[in-house]
């Protein structure tokens, strides 16, 4: 199907430190877990109520990886884009399971630390440049457009 998107955009906190295990190869694989929250006022009660959705992270991107085993830290808000993708195993028992998780991979992937020591950094992957880091407040749009 040609038109198709499959992108994920979260902001929310880390619920534990990230996991990093390597391939045979060597190369990284971050596991995060990301809370996002919503709330609202109940209208019988007025009482506020909130709920708290968990995502399953997976980065791929090896720079990426690199920033996240160095700053990211548990409790920390993030900012970060990348697409779905459901993949199925067997369990211990031999029955098949399936996981949706928000994986970040190769292109247009991007994580903002929102928090503490890494607040406003960016680092992206696009077009399959290498990952880097950017100044704070890098974010401003042109105010020309160009055509």
């Amino acid at each position: 199907m040609s038109g198709s998107v499959n992108k994920v955009i979260l902001v929310g906190n880390l619920g534990a430190d990230p996991e990093i295990r390597r391939t045979q190869d060597g190369r990284p694989i971050a596991n995060l877990r990301i809370a996002t929250s919503e709330s609202w006022r109940d209208k019988n009660s007025g009482e506020r109520r909130e709920k708290t959705e968990w995502h399953r992270v997976v980065v791929f991107n090896e720079g990426l990886c690199k920033v996240i085993e160095q700053y990211v830290k548990k409790g920390w808000k993030v900012y970060l884009e990348g697409s779905l993708q459901t993949r199925k195993w067997t369990d211990q028992s031999g029955q098949e399971r399936y996981s949706t998780e928000v994986v970040l991979q190769g292109f247009n992937s991007v994580l903002t630390m929102l928090d503490s020591k890494g607040a406003g950094n960016a680092v992206e992957q696009q077009n399959g440049a290498p990952a880097h880091d950017e100044a704070p407040g890098n974010f401003e749009m042109e105010d020309e457009i160009p055509f």
